[in-house]
């Protein structure tokens, strides 16, 4: 039983190292296994190995060689279950944060009056997140009113001017 703690502990303290190390470790297996497995993977399987093994030995009271299959069946579909998981983390749908240009064109309220020639605020919904932004116009912008972009000056500033309707 000491065996299969020592490797489920092992598997442990890779896994706390591949924490850790975020990546620097992951050179180690490059192109191993088709490049299908990563560290974590490993370290999972050799945890669940060990601690599969030694859960199995304990409780059963079979012999090495039933809880060695019994760890190994654990260890694999432990490692599939984290090779899985990450590639469904490592695809994240998420969009690309908006850019200045994609400002031009929006519409939004003041929240800020804003004078004529001065700067007021507008809050702007960009990439489906309502932002504040500093805002520009030749003509007074009363609180409430609603505005269009019409240019960027910056990464936090636009001119505006008032929706015709």
């Amino acid at each position: 039983m000491a065996w299969f703690l020592g490797l489920g502990s092992a598997g442990l303290v890779l896994l706390v190292l591949a924490l850790i190390f975020d990546g620097v470790l992951d050179g180690l297996l490059d192109g191993a296994f088709g490049g299908a497995v990563s560290l974590p993977a490993l370290a999972g399987f050799v945890s669940m190995l060990g601690f599969g093994g030694a859960i199995t030995l304990g409780i059963t009271g079979a012999g090495p060689v039933v809880a060695t299959l019994a760890g190994t069946v654990a260890g694999v579909v432990t490692a599939w279950l984290v090779v899985r998981l990450s590639r469904f983390l490592m695809r994240d749908g998420a969009a690309p944060a908006p850019r200045s240009a994609d400002l031009v064109g929006l519409a939004g309220p003041v929240v800020t009056p804003i004078p004529a020639g001065g700067y007021g605020e507008v809050m702007l919904r960009a990439g489906g997140q309502p932002r504040k932004y500093a805002a520009r116009s030749e003509a007074p912008q009363p609180l409430g009113g609603e505005v269009w972009v019409t240019a960027t000056l910056s990464a936090t500033a636009v001119e505006v001017r008032a929706v015709e309707r």
